[in-house]
């Protein structure tokens, strides 16, 4: 199946939850104690904008299982304080040195390095503090905070790969380009889909097929990802556009070229909708969103 733009109603599926994720989010941390310039940097980091595309996949997610979105706003803010935090961390001088994300200057520009640093903890820990205090079930919040904890430090060891490099012997340039991938990026966002499915009450068999959809549309996003920065600009970006090769990272298209690249997100995308075969119209808006995710063009 080849990608397919979509629709105007795909995109509203797509984004139907954003508004209300953002008003949990924005009750969460204006409820909490906390410096004014702290909660000032959290807001502007967390609350600025993004396609919020972690929080989406755990409310579709849990929707896919028979969820209510109710069940889903506290993994959903969860996912997306960590995201944030990364990118806040992401985009310091000591690791990218980035001054601009989602069309504004980064957090350590708008403030100061030491309060970049400290909203991003700050983020991390208001997460789990999320998913401790926003889900009544005990058992439930464990499972939900166990699953965050891990993708997390996943992701971290992603970055790791990333920008401090050191693999095990004998891994191909391609080996470890997906080792990068499945961990920077996989990691959360197949975290997104399997907090949804959680805590939506699903089955061990629709968890199994959301995971496997996770694990598809988690490396698509990035292989995406690697295609924009090689042939999109700065402006419609929202960010540096060209620092893979810039900073000399393995990419898809530096790799295998950008045709082959395409038809490698092709595939990913063929590989999601089969995950998803025996979920049911409850489903539709995962599928969308894959195909969505498959033409992206920032």
């Amino acid at each position: 199946m080849p990608p397919r733009s979509p629709t105007q109603s795909d995109q509203q599926k797509i984004t139907e939850p954003v508004g209300e994720v953002e008003r949990f989010l924005a009750a969460f941390i204006d409820g909490r104690t906390l410096p004014v310039n702290l909660r000032d940097a959290i807001k502007y980091a967390l609350l600025g904008g993004g396609k919020r595309l972690r929080p989406i996949l755990t409310v579709r997610c849990c929707e896919a299982v028979g969820g209510q979105i109710e069940n889903a706003l506290a993994p959903a803010g969860a996912i997306e304080l960590i995201h944030c935090f990364s990118l806040v961390h992401d985009d310091l001088p000591a690791m990218d040195d980035d001054d601009l994300r989602r069309g504004r200057p980064t957090l350590h520009k708008q403030t100061n390095e030491a309060m970049a640093i400290l909203g991003g903890d700050a983020m991390m820990g208001l997460a789990f503090e999320l998913l401790a205090t926003g889900i009544e079930d005990v058992a439930l919040s464990g499972r939900l905070t166990l699953e965050l904890a891990t993708a997390t430090n996943d992701m971290i060891a992603g970055q790791v790969y990333d920008t401090l490099p050191q693999f095990p012997e004998g891994l191909s340039d391609m080996e470890r380009l997906k080792t990068i991938h499945r961990h920077k990026t996989g990691a959360l966002l197949r975290c997104a889909c399997r907090m949804g499915a959680i805590a939506g009450g699903g089955t061990d068999d629709q968890i199994d097929s959301i995971t496997r959809y996770a694990e598809a549309v988690g490396l698509m996003f990035q292989v995406v990802d690697d295609l924009l920065d090689v042939t999109q600009t700065t402006e419609h970006l929202g960010k540096t556009a060209g620092k893979d090769s810039i900073q000399g990272k393995l990419t898809y298209p530096e790799l295998i070229g950008i045709d082959a690249t395409r038809q490698e997100v092709a595939q990913l995308q063929t590989q999601a909708h089969e995950a998803l075969s025996k979920l049911d119209h409850q489903a539709n808006p995962l599928r969308e969103l894959c195909d969505y995710m498959a033409v992206r063009s920032n």
